[in-house]
């Protein structure tokens, strides 16, 4: 998301911290998504932005939603999202969660174990089952398979269990880590889910559903591949390693691709200390209130509206009383940089206000969309020629 005037001004008005967002960039990278992959249905995680302006707009695309609690369930279908469009993709399933998504008429489940689908087939009999195969997570910055995910042969006992349990035994999914940044992880993961389809077609188990996960990067300090690269790569790698099987479904489970570039934090320094040699900066969000990802030194772009070229090292925290609130030991921000200033955090529009709390006391970040800022600066200009 493109950081503007009319964003900086509003941002010496409004009390930070907050998040603006611009359903433009969500809208953008949904049509992305389904122009550029072959046949796509795409499960937004709604994880990664719950608030109700995107999935109202997702919903009005055509878009189906990956969810991962009964909250997102029901928050779900208060909006008029039709429960055929839900997807629990979580592995780790109470079960009075999977009877209630049963129950209101949701059809597909992720397993990676042989316990999830007992589960599943005690209270969600008949249900479609995915596997969830594990990946190396190598080059991306969340790797997402030791706590998600088994291996391949293990993928194929499990699903071949759920089969004789009277569950339709229906597909495979992976997630190649969260911001990947290595185009080839995509075809090794597809190769991989190949050798399910195999070995279970083998003993008469039809899978029909092919689950490409999360993992496409968001821009931030690193350069990304393209929408463009990573689709030609999964287009091709269905068509190598699963042209065998007809009429492939194939379900995409994009989070912070999704929203990611469609937002931009905004925080303001409240205070600046000097500790033997270290520079301090302390600013109004943290990781307890929007910047939670920066604990394993999640890297954004950061940018300020202090016009000083000249630089120093600061260790960056947020508001509260934990050591354990510090964002970054290493950035680089203007010498003369002092209270009130403000700092922007760029695409930041996934996992940010999900993950703010109240700790301390001390509000999450709001979430306003540019629209709403137009009218508010509209409304504020006619105020001020009166």
């Amino acid at each position: 998301m493109e950081l503007t005037n009319e964003i900086r001004q509003i941002s010496r008005v409004l009390q930070t911290p907050f998040l603006v967002m611009d359903l433009k960039y969500v809208e953008k990278n949904y049509y992305d998504l389904v122009r550029n992959i072959k046949d796509v249905r795409v499960f937004y995680a709604v994880k990664a932005n719950s608030h109700p302006r995107i999935i109202s707009l997702l919903r009005d695309l055509g878009s189906s939603f990956d969810v991962a609690s009964r909250g997102e369930i029901e928050k779900l279908l208060s909006l008029d999202v039709p429960a055929e469009k839900l997807s629990f993709g979580n592995t780790i399933k109470k079960v009075e969660d999977i009877a209630y998504a049963h129950s209101v008429g949701i059809e597909y489940f992720a397993v990676d174990s042989e316990m999830e689908v007992e589960k599943i087939a005690a209270h969600a009999p008949g249900s479609k089952v995915y596997g969830r195969i594990a990946t190396s997570g190598a080059d991306s910055d969340w790797p997402l398979s030791r706590k998600f995910g088994t291996d391949v042969e293990h993928v194929i006992s499990i699903l071949e269990y759920a089969s004789r349990l009277g569950l339709d035994a229906y597909g495979v999914s992976f997630h190649v880590g969260s911001q990947n940044y290595s185009v080839k992880n995509w075809e090794t993961a597809i190769q991989d889910a190949s050798k399910v389809f195999k070995a279970l077609r083998a003993k008469g188990v039809n899978l029909r559903m092919l689950n490409l996960g999360g993992g496409i990067p968001v821009k931030h300090v690193r350069e990304i591949p393209s929408i463009e690269e990573i689709a030609a790569c999964i287009n091709a790698s269905i068509e190598k390693y699963l042209g065998f099987v007809p009429n492939l479904e194939v379900f995409i489970e994009p989070g912070r691709s999704m929203v990611g570039d469609a937002g931009i934090m905004v925080t303001s320094v409240i205070l600046k200390s000097k500790k033997g040699n270290e520079d301090w900066l302390y600013i109004d969000a943290g990781v307890f209130h929007g910047l939670t990802e920066t604990i394993e030194n999640f890297r954004y772009e950061v940018i300020t509206d202090v016009e000083d070229n000249n630089l120093k090292t600061f260790h960056l925290a947020g508001p509260s009383c934990d050591s354990v609130d510090t964002i970054y030991d290493d950035i680089k921000l203007p010498r003369s940089i002092s209270y009130g200033d403000i700092l922007y955090f760029l695409n930041a529009g996934a996992y940010t206000t999900e993950y703010g709390t109240h700790f301390n006391g001390i509000e999450p970040p709001r979430i306003y969309f540019v629209d709403e800022l137009v009218e508010f600066t509209e409304k504020r200009v006619k105020k001020e020629e009166l």
